[in-house]
């Protein structure tokens, strides 16, 4: 398949000179002018492990110390205090008496707009006003609909509070338009007098149903409103209050991108869409730029900087940010078939001298970052991996730092809602990417390729099919694919551990689920195309649980599999350890002995052979986050001959957890790739679960000359 990158979608319409441009900066003198995280703090820490607690929409308060965050499903403000950004602290929850929806500060009053609607034909809400000092309420202004966001003027002056009176997707399949209609509302900070500015006879989609969703303010006191269902972008004059100008946000034909959710990463399609903007946020006084997250009926998978003064796109972002999050293996396939990687929120910002723009992906779970220095030609810098359904970014200028706070809590598969600081710095583990756009995800094993010092191969599971070889460099960039291929055609197995054979060619572990697709043994030849394939000894295949294979290698004529759990009539937390004899034809097994996981179970995710008597394993728990604690890599000896099924002795290298952690961010549950390299360093990886219930987030581990 061709996955050469399309860029005919990316447009530059009109020329700068004649909307005004920001000036190029250099960073800081002496700052790194990359970001790195420096903590994830996840917010049940303000309550309990076992409560359902949401950080959506972030504010920092205005000595840059303490974020607020709005949570929903908690009908409550959080507070984390970021004095110490790589050790914030939880500070409490204040109650809203509704749905806070966003939140904002002016000097030390915080500012929550709090939905408090009966129900969708019934809208309701109220800004609450509150001295982020002593949390006192100041004042609760009735708002007369259903708030979505507010923003607060540079000045100082005005407060904009977006009052989207959403609609029920329940009625007519989400059909517009659904009464009532939606407004902006205008406060003057000096009289707290309320103005609603009417937004109905602009749109062309359901002109009489505006549903504004997001507000952003220059310092001309103009406010930029994003009418997300409508595609339209509406520019207020706060001090009037009045319409200056409003324009269509536009459709936009985007090639090279998947569209189709069927367990492959494809960037062959291409879809037309309205942009349908979400986020907002201003540039200049002229410009400003647009999430482009679609909802009602579109979604362009981008980002887009539009001028004012004209209402035309100065830039889009086309296929590039989908092209991004496929080259950082944080593309979610399954949303394909839908908006992708749903851009949500902007965030614009100077730090260490250079402007930035700043976009959340909700799908993607990522923060890409932009230098805007030339806005008609945004220079991609980084992709911040962050948690799951990334919502909320708000940049603190005067102390370097970013912070986004993540919506999505589900404590049954580890998901937490958190809140993320990063600041200028290096990471303290190698981001892994690809160049060329080859897609990747699921590394379920590590190779290293014999006779090649800086040299490794990684291979995908059962998330993407056909399966694929990766090869990559100990740097980090993988820059290489193979795909499997049976009988001539293309194959998907569910494919849990890789070595790569010194004769050429490689062995699979193939984990199985079923009597109709059982654990194997798979010889590839160079090409990988299958050769053979080698069913478990019956009474092991018979045993085996659905956590089979994980783990391969070879030693002379000999080929050894990992089993990752206890199967049938074993001891608990004993796994088993299987040699094939490629010249007799026979299996041959040990008994190793796992650690027990104080939380849900452990067991084995690979197999390295040291030399010809020591194997390595990786031993982990199926925990992640604050729950994680076994991610070690043990080694064993085996005997020189057995009978039987011996147990084996185990002893730690090391513990990989500390490793984990150093970039602080959500443990992942799953480390499954190891390898010794020709330049004699240990490398580790990650599975990211193709974003299935995980973020995405693929951990690539230099761990020095270990084993």
């Amino acid at each position: 398949m061709s996955l050469r990158r399309k860029t005919s979608a990316v447009v530059s319409v009109v020329a700068l000179a004649a909307v005004g441009s920001v000036p190029a900066a250099a960073a800081a003198h002496g700052r790194s002018d990359s970001f790195h995280r420096l903590s994830t703090f996840p917010v049940y820490l303000n309550s309990s492990a076992g409560d359902t607690a949401s950080a959506e929409i972030s504010t920092v308060t205005e000595d840059g110390r303490t974020v607020v965050y709005t949570d929903s499903p908690g009908k409550r403000l959080g507070f984390v205090d970021i004095t110490h950004p790589s050790r914030p602290e939880p500070r409490g929850t204040l109650a809203m008496g509704g749905e806070p929806t966003s939140v904002a500060h002016l000097g030390h009053l915080l500012l929550a707009a709090v939905n408090t609607r009966e129900s969708f034909t019934n809208p309701s809400g109220k800004l609450v006003v509150i001295d982020d000092r002593s949390r006192a309420v100041v004042r609760e202004l009735d708002l007369g609909g259903q708030p979505d966001s507010v923003a607060v003027a540079p000045s100082g002056r005005y407060l904009a509070v977006a009052i989207e009176n959403e609609r029920d997707e329940d009625v007519d399949d989400g059909a517009l338009p659904q009464a009532p209609a939606g407004y902006l509302v205008v406060i003057d900070t000096r009289t707290w007098k309320l103005t609603k500015v009417d937004l109905t006879g602009l749109a062309l989609v359901a002109p009489g149903d505006p549903e504004p969703e997001y507000v952003s303010i220059n310092s001309r006191d103009e406010a930029v409103v994003s009418l997300q269902e409508n595609n339209h972008l509406v520019v207020v004059d706060l001090k009037s209050p009045k319409v200056v100008t409003s324009f269509e946000a536009g459709t936009v034909t985007v090639d090279g991108v998947d569209t189709l959710d069927d367990d492959k990463i494809e960037l062959t399609g291409s879809i037309t869409a309205k942009r349908e903007p979400d986020g907002v946020a201003w540039i200049t006084d002229d410009l400003f730029a647009t999430a482009n997250e679609g909802d009602y009926e579109g979604g362009s998978r981008g980002w887009s900087i539009f001028s004012k003064s004209t209402g035309r796109v100065v830039w889009d972002a086309g296929n590039t940010l989908e092209h991004l999050a496929v080259e950082h293996g944080q593309y979610p396939d399954k949303r394909s078939d839908a908006k992708g990687i749903e851009p949500e929120n902007v965030a614009f910002a100077r730090m260490g001298g250079v402007p930035y723009v700043f976009v959340n992906s909700e799908r993607g779970n990522f923060t890409a970052v932009y230098d805007v220095s030339k806005p008609w030609a945004p220079k991609f810098k980084q992709l911040l991996p962050t948690t799951n359904a990334p919502e909320g970014v708000v940049a603190v200028p005067s102390r370097n730092l970013l912070v986004v706070s993540s919506e999505e809590d589900d404590a049954s598969i580890g998901i937490r809602g958190t809140v993320q600081v990063y600041g200028f710095g290096k990471p303290a583990n190698t981001p892994l990417h690809s160049v060329g756009d080859i897609p990747f995800g699921t590394l379920s094993a590590l190779s290293a390729v014999p006779g090649k010092r800086n040299r490794l191969v990684s291979v995908t599971d059962s998330a993407y099919s056909p399966t694929r070889i990766l090869g990559l460099t100990t740097s980090g960039t993988i820059d290489s694919q193979l795909t499997v291929t049976k009988n001539g055609e293309p194959v998907g197995y569910d494919a849990e551990g890789l070595v790569a054979r010194k004769s050429g060619g490689y062995w699979l572990a193939v984990e199985g689920s079923s009597s109709t697709k059982p654990n194997l043994l798979v010889r590839l030849n160079a090409a990988a195309e299958v050769q053979e394939e080698i069913p478990l000894s019956a009474d092991v295949a018979a045993a085996v649980t659905g956590n089979g294979l994980e783990g391969v290698a070879e030693v002379g004529t000999n080929v050894w599999v990992a089993v990752q759990r206890a199967i049938k009539g074993d001891p608990a937390n004993t796994n088993r350890i299987g040699r094939y004899d490629t010249v007799t034809k026979t299996w041959s097994w040990l008994l190793y002995p796992a650690d027990v996981a104080p939380v849900g179970w452990s067991g084995l995710s690979e197999l390295v052979a040291v030399d010809a008597n020591t194997f390595a394993v990786i031993e982990r728990d199926n925990q992640r986050g604050e729950l994680a604690s076994i991610k070690k890599i043990y080694t064993f000896d085996v005997p020189a001959t057995w009978t039987g099924t011996p147990a084996v002795s185990k002893k730690l290298v090391k513990d990989v957890l500390p490793a984990l952690r150093a970039d602080h961010g959500w443990v992942q549950d799953k480390l499954e790739g190891l390898a010794v390299a020709g330049n004699g360093h240990t490398y580790a990886v990650t599975d990211n679960d193709a974003l299935d219930d995980a973020t995405g987030e693929t951990v690539f581990l230099d761990l020095g000359h270990l084993l």
